[in-house]
């Protein structure tokens, strides 16, 4: 396994992690980083191991988050 893959798998353990833990903004902040954490290691895991690796590293990511994604969809409905 590449450390691309190894880094994905430790941010995905991370998000649920956090996930887990009580807040009291609704998790954004943490959705913030773990955001700006998860574009790049995408960008180097797609470089890495190839574009399909990269989709379903990015669909993985946007399970974790997908209240950002679906805030983003609705905005982009709106807009």
């Amino acid at each position: 396994m590449s450390l691309s893959l190894i880094l994905a798998c430790l941010w995905g353990l991370a998000a649920n992690v956090l996930a887990m833990l009580p807040s009291k903004d609704n998790y954004w902040a943490r959705a913030y980083v773990l955001i700006a954490v998860g574009i790049p290691l995408l960008g180097y895991v797609t470089y890495q191991n190839g574009p399909t690796v990269g989709f379903l590293v990015l669909l993985a990511g946007m399970s974790v988050l997908r209240w950002p994604v679906i805030y983003l969809m609705r905005w982009l409905r709106g807009a």
